[in-house]
């Protein structure tokens, strides 16, 4: 048998496995291939509810492969400050509406043991603040979210348009 072997054509991979937020799936999947990734991929993440695991290779003799090692740690940071900018956004929101719903209850079971012990007006006036305690941690979540978020959108904006630029400075370096 006479083989001959074309080493021209061949091309080495190096691989990459990234889990990722669902949120933020698209933006891993389009951005990579500016540091000369490819999609190789979706795989199933334990926690498949809330995150996606993406799987990416690239060329192992690719140039500039240390500039853009360097781009994408860039972009990895600017991703994750974005997702931890996301989560500020209800992150204070229901820790006060957790409080106030804890106090709520706290009144209800102060109004509980009041009519366990036969004094029915202090039992109704633990009721009020009970169920405006249940009630109203609805509304404070609702507005702190909404001023947390107008406060952090354009800290946000500002990370994608930092992604934006570290992308197209990859991928200038990928076809030089």
């Amino acid at each position: 048998m006479n083989e001959t072997r074309n080493t021209q054509n061949f091309v080495g991979y190096e691989y990459m496995d990234v889990t990722v937020n669902n949120d933020m799936e698209t933006i891993y999947a389009d951005s990579y291939p500016n540091f000369g990734w490819i999609l190789d991929g979706r795989k199933s993440t334990v926690s498949g509810i809330l995150s996606t695991g993406l799987k990416f290779k690239r060329n192992r003799k690719i140039s500039n492969k240390a500039e853009l090692a360097r781009l994408q740690r860039q972009f990895e940071s600017a991703a994750k400050e974005i997702e931890r900018l996301e989560n500020s956004k209800t992150t204070t929101a229901s820790a006060v509406a957790y409080i106030i719903g804890i106090v709520g209850t706290a009144f209800m079971a102060g109004s509980v043991f009041s009519y366990i012990g036969g004094l029915l007006p202090l039992c109704i006036i633990f009721a009020v603040p009970a169920f405006i305690g249940w009630i109203i941690p609805y509304f404070c979540h609702v507005r702190i979210s909404r001023k947390k978020t107008a406060q952090v959108s354009p800290l946000i904006d500002q990370q994608y348009d930092a992604i934006y630029e570290v992308c197209e400075k990859a991928n200038v370096l990928l076809t030089v």
